[in-house]
């Protein structure tokens, strides 16, 4: 386990819960947007020793509720099953945040009840991927990584970073038809969680984005109207 960052609590990251959130290194997008580009290179060594984050978190257990992974990709940890069991002993609801490029992970992690939430990115539409993460992506992977997260039951959210400059109105929208239409396919997920995320222009991978222009609260808000044709639950921030 390779952990690059540990923020000690937050009250934003895990819905409802107090949590800690752990950071992994090493992601195999590279998002224009990206807020965490000192993530995205592969290292072999931990700038926290994840032994001592486990006793952080054994000796937090009556502070907090959860812990969150996020990254970087946290499914490209060789050990993330073994490292999620010894935090699950403790009691502890763990929330992942995911690329989705690893279905076979996650399939795994909600089989062996290993993870309580997920939030799992959906870049863009399918056909544009590679215009956001800047690499060839398996795109039955992603698919498939919905289809374990409707399978499953597991408490969840889809999630897309927008702004004007790189998804329009009608990429959006194409997202949410296109997941709706998987949750018809056999879910027993009854309602999709869709969230849309403002971009943020500080600290990004590709500087040249920084000015890229965000949609307005009352764009926001017929777009949320038009997305509910799709999907009922949408969460703006």
């Amino acid at each position: 386990m390779v952990i690059a960052g540990l923020q000690k609590t937050s009250l934003i990251d895990y819905p409802k819960k107090i949590s800690a959130v752990i950071f992994t290194q090493g992601c195999n997008f590279k998002c224009h947007y990206c807020h965490n580009p000192e993530l995205i290179r592969f290292k072999k060594t931990s700038v926290y020793d994840p032994k001592a984050v486990l006793e952080f978190l054994y000796k937090r257990k009556k502070q907090l509720d959860g812990v969150v992974f996020t990254g970087g990709e946290p499914t490209l940890q060789p050990d993330l099953a073994d490292y999620l069991m010894q935090i699950k002993k403790m009691g502890y609801d763990i929330k992942l945040d995911t690329n989705g490029s690893n279905p076979a992970v996650i399939k795994t992690l909600t089989k062996e009840k290993l993870i309580d939430y997920i939030a799992m990115d959906i870049k863009a539409p399918l056909k544009r991927y590679f215009d956001i993460t800047q690499v060839k992506t398996d795109i039955e992977k992603i698919k498939q990584s919905i289809r374990h997260i409707f399978e499953s039951t597991i408490e969840h959210e889809f999630r897309t970073t927008i702004a004007k400059t790189f998804l329009k109105i009608e990429d959006i929208l194409g997202i949410g038809q296109f997941l709706s239409s998987l949750r018809r396919q056999g879910s027993k997920i009854e309602n999709i969680t869709y969230s849309l995320q403002n971009f943020r222009n500080t600290g990004i991978l590709n500087p040249a984005f920084a000015k890229s222009e965000n949609y307005t609260d009352g764009e926001l808000s017929i777009l949320k109207s038009k997305l509910n044709k799709y999907i009922k639950n949408i969460n703006i921030r």
